[in-house]
C-alpha cells in the first residue's frame, strides 16, 4: 500500500486559503477603487459647471455617479466634431491666435498640444514598440519604450556625426510613468514582440509577471531604418 500523504497543519491550510483569496480579491478591489476614484474626480471637475436645470441631481435626492464624466465625454466629442468643419477650425485658429499673444501661456499650450498630437495621432508609432538596450553598461540590459526618431536640431547634429539615433524612454520599476529619455543608435536596439501593456505589467511587477511568448526564429531583430524619400530632379 502506498503511504498516505502527510496532512498539512490547519494553520498552513488557512494561510494558503487566505493567500489564494487575497490573489483573487485584491485585483478586483483595487480596480473598483481606482475606477470609482476616477469617476468621482471627473465629477468634481465637471459637475460645478453644469446648470442646475440640466443637472438631474437638482431634482433627485441622490447623486448620480459618473454623470459629470458622461457630460465631459459628450462635450469633448462635440468639440472634436465641430473642430473638423470650416467654422470650427476658424474658431480654433482665433482662439490659438489669442493664446499666442500670452508670453507664458503660449509656451505651455504649444508643449501640451504637441504632446497630445504625438501620443494620440492614429498613425503614430510612438511608445507602441518595446525593445532592449544595454544600460547602464555593457552586458546589462534594460527594457525601453521606443519613442521616435531623432528630429530637428538633435537629428542634424547626429547626422553630422554619421549616427542614426532613436529616442527611447527608459522607465523605472515599479512606477513606469517616470523615467529617462535616451538617444540610442538604431542598431543597438533589440526589438521585442511584447506589447506596451505587457511591458508595463512586467515593469510594475518587478519582473514577476512575464508575458507569454511563443518561441520563433532565433533571429535578432532591430528597429528598421526609415525609408528614404525619393526626390525627383527636374530635367
Amino acid at each position: 500500500m502506498a503511504d498516505n500523504a502527510p496532512r498539512m497543519p490547519v494553520a498552513t491550510r488557512l494561510r494558503n486559503n487566505f493567500l489564494a483569496g487575497l490573489i483573487i480579491c485584491a485585483p478586483i478591489a483595487i480596480t473598483i477603487w481606482l475606477t470609482w476614484t476616477f469617476i468621482h474626480w471627473s465629477d468634481s471637475w465637471v459637475r460645478p459647471y453644469i446648470p442646475a436645470r440640466w443637472n438631474p441631481e437638482s431634482y433627485l435626492n441622490f447623486a448620480i455617479p459618473g454623470f459629470g464624466l458622461l457630460i465631459a465625454v459628450v462635450l469633448i466629442t462635440v468639440v472634436g466634431f465641430l473642430g473638423k468643419n470650416l467654422i470650427g477650425q476658424s474658431i480654433v485658429r482665433f482662439g490659438e491666435s489669442v493664446v499666442q499673444r500670452m508670453p507664458l501661456v503660449r509656451t505651455i499650450y504649444r508643449s501640451v498640444k504637441q504632446i497630445f498630437e504625438t501620443v494620440l495621432k492614429e498613425q503614430s508609432n510612438s511608445f507602441k514598440k518595446v525593445g532592449l538596450i544595454e544600460y547602464p553598461g555593457p552586458g546589462l540590459w534594460a527594457l525601453v519604450f521606443v519613442a521616435t526618431d531623432a528630429k530637428g536640431e538633435i537629428a542634424s547634429k547626429f547626422n553630422a556625426m554619421g549616427q542614426d539615433m532613436v529616442a527611447v524612454f527608459l522607465p523605472p520599476t515599479p512606477v513606469p510613468t517616470a523615467g529617462f529619455l535616451i538617444f540610442v543608435p538604431r542598431e543597438k536596439i533589440v526589438m521585442l514582440d511584447m506589447s506596451p501593456e505587457d511591458a508595463a505589467k512586467f515593469l510594475i511587477s518587478g519582473g514577476l509577471v512575464a508575458p507569454e511568448h511563443k518561441p520563433s526564429e532565433p533571429k535578432q531583430k532591430h528597429l528598421p531604418r526609415p525609408k528614404p524619400v525619393a526626390v525627383s530632379k527636374a530635367d
